[in-house]
Formats: structure tokens, sequence, C-alpha cells
């Protein structure tokens, strides 16, 4: 049971840090090139779009494998991978949700867009770490 809740868990860390990074690195620069219409218009959709039960499996489904790995093994390299997959989660729930609802609700272009890339950097960063250390255990 340990072996199959540590594949799942080291999947879905790595699964889920990649679909930050495809924002990070292709997303987010590509909105930036577009005028604020365009720019609002498509990530206000993108926000509704990605609340989907394939993402949700994945973006929820990381952390708790994550710290359900830890019934089975203590390495300081899980518990380090537990830890990075919460702050994960809570950065998004803290911050980036925050600012999606906030555009959604009317906001502008220039209020979301820097603070919004700044906390999904961060949680690029914080999402990989978690699957380098569950890479680890």
């Amino acid at each position: 049971m340990s072996d199959y809740v540590l594949l799942t868990a080291k999947t879905l860390a790595g699964l889920l840090a990649g679909v930050f990074f495809a924002y990070a690195v292709s997303i987010m620069p590509a909105l930036r090139a577009m005028d604020d219409d365009t720019f609002l218009v498509v990530m206000n959709k993108i926000n509704v779009v990605i609340v989907n039960p394939v993402f949700l499996a994945v973006f929820l489904g990381a952390p708790v494998a994550s710290l359900a790995m830890l019934a089975w093994d203590r390495d300081p390299w899980a518990i380090a991978g537990a830890a990075l997959a919460v702050a994960t989660l809570l950065v998004t729930f803290v911050f980036n949700i925050p600012l999606n609802n906030a555009l959604a609700d009317g906001g502008s272009r220039a209020a979301f867009e820097n603070p919004w890339i700044l906390w999904n950097i961060v949680r690029t960063l914080t999402g990989t770490a978690c699957f380098i250390c569950l890479l680890r255990v």
C-alpha cells in the first residue's frame, strides 16, 4: 500500500508542478502580450474552466497523498515533500484564488497580473521542490 501512495504522491506532485510551470513559461507570457480586454476575458475563462474534476483531483490529491504517505514513511524527504505540498496549496488559496476572484468581480488587470505572476512563481517553486523531495523517498 505504501508504494502505491508514494507513487500517487509523486505523480500528482509532478503533474501539479507542471501545471504551474506551464502558466509561468507559456500562458502568462502569452497573455501579457494581449490587450487588456482580451487578457481579462481569457484569464477569467481559464479560471472557470480549470475548476474541473481532473484538475481538482491533482490539485487536492497531491497534498493529500503526500500527507498520507507519512503514515508509512517518516523519512525527512517525505516530511519536507508533504510540507511543501501543503505550502503550495496554501499559496494558491491565500494568494492566487483571491486574485482570481477579484478579477472575476470586475478587478483590473493592473491589480491582478503582477501579483498573480509572483505568487504563481512561488507555488511553482514550492511545487517543484515538493516533487524533488518526493523523488528522494
